[in-house]
C-alpha cells in the first residue's frame, strides 16, 4: 500500500508543474495580444508592419509654428443697449495669431483697430453679451472686424480675439 501511494505522489506533482506553467504561457500570451490590439486599435500599427514611413511622412509635413499674441493693453469702454437702461461693457482684448507679422501690422494698425471694436461692442446688446454664447458671437463679430481692418491695408489676417476680462453692468 505504501508503495501505491509513493508512485502515485510524482505523476500529481508533475500534473500540477504542467498546469501552473500553462497558465503562465496562456497569461504572457493574453496580454501580448493585449498590447497588440491596443496598438492596432489606436491607430499606432503595429511594430515591423510596414506603416513607419507613412507616419514619418506625415511628421515631416506637419511643422509646429506657436501662436504668437497681441494685448491690446488699453479696456474697450463702451455703453451698449439694455432694457431701457444704460448699461456698459468694457472688455480687455488680446489678438492671437500664427504669422509674428499680423501682429505687427495689427500693432500699427491698433488705432483704427481699437476704434472698429468699440463699434461692435457698442452695437452689442446687454441682454446678448451676458450668455456664453452672445460673447463667443462677438469674439466671431471681432475677429471678423479685425481682419477687415487688416485687408484693407494689405496686411496677414489674426486667427483669434480672445477677451482677457469681460464685463457688462
Amino acid at each position: 500500500m505504501a508503495e501505491n501511494s509513493a508512485a502515485a505522489s510524482p505523476p500529481a506533482k508533475k500534473g500540477k508543474l504542467k498546469l501552473i506553467i500553462l497558465l503562465v504561457v496562456v497569461i504572457i500570451l493574453a496580454i501580448a495580444l493585449s498590447v497588440a490590439g491596443t496598438l492596432w486599435f489606436l491607430g499606432g500599427g503595429l511594430p515591423g508592419m510596414g506603416d513607419d514611413t507613412k507616419a514619418e511622412a506625415s511628421v515631416a509635413e506637419e511643422t509646429f509654428s506657436p501662436s504668437v499674441y497681441l494685448a491690446i493693453e488699453k479696456a474697450l469702454v463702451t455703453t451698449v443697449q439694455g432694457e431701457g437702461r444704460q448699461r456698459y461693457a468694457q472688455a480687455y482684448v488680446a489678438l492671437e495669431a500664427d504669422d509674428p507679422q499680423a501682429l505687427t501690422a495689427a500693432q500699427l494698425h491698433l488705432p483704427l483697430i481699437r476704434s472698429q471694436l468699440v463699434m461692435v461692442l457698442g452695437n452689442s446688446s446687454f441682454t446678448e453679451l451676458q450668455t456664453p454664447e452672445g460673447r463667443q458671437n462677438l469674439a466671431a463679430t471681432m475677429l471678423v472686424t479685425v481682419n477687415e481692418v487688416l485687408k484693407q491695408e494689405g496686411e496677414p489676417a489674426v486667427s483669434k480675439v480672445l477677451f482677457r476680462n469681460f464685463v457688462v453692468q
